[in-house]
């Protein structure tokens, strides 16, 4: 697991409410965190095409696995249709 996981699963389960903003890469070899931009965003990998919100489901699939939450937890609140997103994670 990264450590920006690690850290902001901490926050979550303080929280039981977690705000991220990610940038992905669609089309990759494999879905997987690839840094942390300065700013805190989270570059996020995916191995699906961005079309027909594959990528968006892979989106959700990764990071449901990556905090331990069910996926009907984990929604994108902006940037549906971008490479930038918000996401918000209910523990």
């Amino acid at each position: 697991m990264h450590t920006i996981i690690q850290s902001l699963r901490a926050d979550l389960e303080r929280d039981h409410t977690l705000i991220i903003v990610v940038r992905v890469h669609p089309g990759a070899r494999k879905t997987m965190i690839k840094d942390v931009m300065a700013d805190g965003t989270i570059k996020i990998d995916i191995a699906e095409a961005p079309e027909d919100g594959k990528a968006n489901a892979e989106l959700i699939q990764f990071l449901s696995e990556e905090f331990g939450v069910a996926k009907s937890k984990v929604e994108i609140v902006a940037g549906e249709t971008n490479r930038r997103k918000v996401v918000r994670v209910h523990a």
